[in-house]
C-alpha cells in the first residue's frame, strides 16, 4: 500500500489570532508516515505578526520549517506560497533554505501532483485574473508591512464576533470561488481539459472536501481560527 500524503494551508503562524499550535502534534504525525506533504501558503503570516520586526519573524518561519522539514527526512515536503507569505524577505530566506535540503521544494504559483492541482487560492479574489495579474497582487503582498495595534484590535474584534466567518461566505462563496480558480486554471493549463480532477486551495478558510464544479473536486481544509473549522487534509489522485 503507498503512504499517504496530505495537504495544509492557512496556519497563519505567528499571528495571534492562530491556533495552529495546538495542531502541530497532528502535523508532525501525519509527516511522520507520509512521502508527500503539501503546504499551500499562508503558513506564516507577515501582516499580523506578533513579533517584533519582519527580520523576527524570517528567523522564527525558517526556524519552524526546518523542525518540522529535518524531523521527516522521508517525506517531500512542497512549499506553495500564498498572499501572506509572499513577503520577499522571507522568499529570499525560503529559497536559500530549500538549496540546503533535500525534503524541499517551493513553488511561487501552483503545483501539479498527478491528476491533482495545489494552489493557494487568491486566484478567486478577482475575476477573470490571469498570471501576469497574479504577480503583481503578489509583488505589492511582498512589500506588505506588518499592521500596528489598532488593526490588529479590529481584526481581534471581527474573530470574537464571528464575522470573519460571515464575511468569508460572503466574499467567497464557493460555486464563485471554484468557477475563478477553473478559469485560472486553464490559463496556465493545468485545468480538467489537461487532465486534473482535484484541485487543493487555502485562502478562503472554507472547509471542504469533494466539493463538485465543472467535473472537478475541490477540497480545502479551512483554518486554526477561532469560530471556523480545520484540518490535515488527506490527497487523493
Amino acid at each position: 500500500m503507498a503512504s499517504p500524503s496530505y495537504f495544509v494551508s492557512d496556519l497563519h503562524l505567528f499571528s495571534r489570532r492562530s491556533l495552529a499550535a495546538s495542531h502541530e502534534r497532528a502535523l508532525h504525525a501525519a509527516a511522520g508516515k507520509a512521502d508527500a506533504f503539501v503546504l499551500g501558503g499562508d503558513i506564516f503570516d507577515f501582516r499580523w505578526s506578533m513579533l517584533h520586526s519582519t527580520e523576527a519573524t524570517v528567523d522564527a518561519a525558517i526556524r519552524w520549517l526546518d523542525e518540522l522539514v529535518g524531523s521527516h527526512k522521508q517525506c517531500d515536503f512542497q512549499y506553495v506560497l500564498g498572499n501572506h507569505d509572499a513577503n520577499e524577505r522571507f522568499v529570499t530566506a525560503l529559497n536559500r533554505y530549500a538549496k540546503t535540503v533535500k525534503n524541499l521544494n517551493c513553488h511561487p504559483y501552483y503545483l501539479r501532483m498527478g491528476s491533482s492541482v495545489f494552489l493557494h487560492g487568491d486566484v478567486a479574489d478577482r475575476a477573470a485574473i490571469c498570471p501576469d495579474r497574479l504577480r503583481k497582487r503578489r509583488e505589492h503582498w511582498g512589500r506588505d508591512e506588518r499592521r500596528g495595534q489598532v488593526r490588529n484590535l479590529l481584526y481581534d474584534l471581527a474573530v470574537n464576533t464571528r464575522l470573519h466567518k460571515l464575511a468569508g461566505k460572503v466574499v467567497h462563496p464557493r460555486k464563485r470561488v471554484a468557477a475563478r480558480i477553473v478559469n485560472y486554471l486553464h490559463r496556465v493549463e493545468q485545468g480538467p481539459m489537461q487532465g486534473v480532477e482535484h484541485i487543493y486551495f487555502g485562502h478562503t478558510h472554507d472547509a471542504l472536501s469533494h466539493y463538485r464544479h465543472d467535473h472537478v473536486n475541490f477540497h480545502n481544509g479551512g483554518a486554526p481560527i477561532a469560530g471556523l473549522d480545520f484540518r490535515i487534509v488527506p490527497t487523493v489522485g
